[in-house]
């Protein structure tokens, strides 16, 4: 808004703008008392006797399934000898259970990995649904050398160098 003022000098008169403050303040005054009336009303509670009851937290540790294969394909479940047909039948009665127990996979190194997917399928198959392997920490130049099975790891068994020689065709390529 322009504003005239009461000074005509020169005969110009300029026009001043400024902000209208009283609106501004009438705004903050009404939300004060609305904040102030309301404030109370927040807070405000009611008083009612709630029943208590303590209860120590149901701890069900799951159970462990541990299942070895070794390098001859053999299967050891939780240390007992078993054969591929008696495991589906202990996988279907471990997946009915409620919690359904971990099954733990321990592989040999030189394990087939024919045998562990025969595995893993009877056990989905079944319906189990925690599924997992165990495996030793170690370096990978441990692994390559043999010291993680217990050889040395300078020393090459006539098994394992036929177990990593590749056949080749009869140009000589492999």
């Amino acid at each position: 808004m322009a504003f005239g003022s009461f000074d005509n000098g020169n005969g110009r008169s300029h026009a001043v703008s400024e902000i209208n403050m009283v609106p501004l303040i009438d705004v903050m005054l009404v939300l004060l008392v609305i904040f102030i009336i309301t404030a109370p009303l927040l807070s405000h509670s009611i008083k009612i006797n709630i029943p208590q009851a303590t209860a120590q937290p149901v701890e069900q540790e799951p159970k462990i399934i541990d299942l070895a294969v070794d390098a001859h394909g053999m299967l050891f479940w939780n240390e007992q000898a078993i054969g591929m047909d008696q495991l589906k039948e202990r996988f279907a009665a471990e997946a009915a259970l409620d919690p359904q127990p971990d099954l733990r996979i321990r592989a040999d190194l030189n394990t087939r990995y024919e045998v562990l997917a025969q595995v893993m399928s009877n056990a989905r198959g079944a319906g189990m649904k925690r599924l997992g392997f165990i495996t030793r920490p170690g370096s990978d130049a441990q692994a390559e050398n043999g010291a993680s099975s217990g050889a040395p790891a300078h020393a090459v068994t006539p098994a394992a160098s036929a177990a990593t020689a590749k056949p080749q065709s009869a140009s000589g390529q492999p």
